[in-house]
């Protein structure tokens, strides 16, 4: 296998889904990466650290926008060059449009949803939920490009000793990748981690009452350090922006911490995050749905129960 990931960041970080992902390829045999985007050479280091043999740097201003089109010219000319045979992304908006164009460019098999990978018998074989994530369904390839997309949080990134190489592109983009423009970036979220890469996240739904109660997930989340995360239910209704949507249609998250407020716990929601470490609910409906997989459940009023949780937190914190 000679696999490269596409390794996402933002600002001044790679993400920790990529990392992760990097660092199970990396497990799995020699593996690179790719970083693409303008004024990125310094970080890969943090490639290197998570398990790239090789960093392929492509740092070009075209690539400054994180638009789809651009990077898929980019990464099917290394893998035409270099000769790889895997290709592996972590799941976000932009790696979902870019492994679909790679998939379309090279005519390879894209997998997605996947949470496992390994090697048997050296057959690379992926692992993926089915029917509602009640059941899991080892998937292969039989083109000679394999793509993979990852869900959030399926591995851990994990540290080595030796660091990759970085090796600078020469970036070739066709006229017509270059059409569409960021004519306005999406507003910035608010203070602290994004969901995806949070350890802790703070997740509000219905039972917060409207717009207004999220002030209380805001408030638990900022004493935690953690993110803010919505239901579906929320964002269709205006209460949250969408990009902190968590479920079977939003996002995917796995973090150490994960508090739901007000969540009935609907089997889509439940698909986004059940791979968190610890989870608590707090809910006044002793029979909501989420206290069957909680690992911790409260029943009561958030409104009551969430601003002294919020005060606890800080005085143990010393904040």
């Amino acid at each position: 296998m000679r696999a490269l990931v596409f390794c996402e960041h933002h600002g001044a970080a790679l993400s920790k889904a990529s990392l992760g992902v990097l660092s199970k390829a990396a497990s799995l045999g020699e593996s690179a990466a790719l970083i693409a985007g303008s004024g990125v050479a310094e970080l890969a280091a943090q490639a290197g650290r998570h398990g790239a043999a090789t960093v392929f740097l492509a740092d070009d201003e075209r690539l400054a926008a994180p638009l789809p089109q651009p990077r898929v010219d980019v990464l099917a000319g290394l893998v035409r060059d270099e000769g790889f045979d895997t290709v592996l992304f972590a799941q976000s908006v932009l790696a979902t449009d870019l492994a679909a164009g790679l998939a379309a460019r090279l005519d390879a098999g894209l997998n997605w949803d996947l949470a496992a990978l390994e090697l048997v018998e050296g057959t690379l074989v992926g692992k993926r939920p089915a029917l509602s994530d009640s059941v899991w369904v080892e998937v292969g390839w039989s083109s000679p490009v394999r793509l993979g997309l990852f869900r959030a949080g399926a591995f851990d990134p994990v540290e080595r000793q030796a660091a990759g190489t970085p090796r600078p592109l020469a970036v070739e983009i066709a006229p017509w990748s270059l059409r569409a423009e960021l004519a306005e970036p999406a507003a910035e979220e608010s203070g602290g981690p994004s969901i995806e890469d949070a350890e802790v996240i703070v997740a509000g739904g219905r039972g917060l009452g409207g717009p207004e109660g999220f002030a209380l997930a805001e408030e638990l989340a900022e004493a935690l350090g953690g993110a803010v995360a919505a239901t579906r239910a929320v964002v269709d209704a205006g209460w949250y922006p969408y990009r902190a949507q968590v479920g079977q249609t939003g996002k995917t998250v796995a973090p150490k911490l994960y508090v739901a407020l007000g969540i009935s716990g609907a089997i889509q929601h439940k698909v986004g995050m059940q791979g968190s470490g610890v989870i608590v609910a707090i809910n006044k409906d002793p029979h909501a749905p989420i206290f069957d997989y909680a690992d911790l459940g409260v029943v009561g009023d958030v409104n009551a129960i969430v601003p002294r949780l919020a005060a606890l937190v800080r005085e143990a914190r010393g904040s």
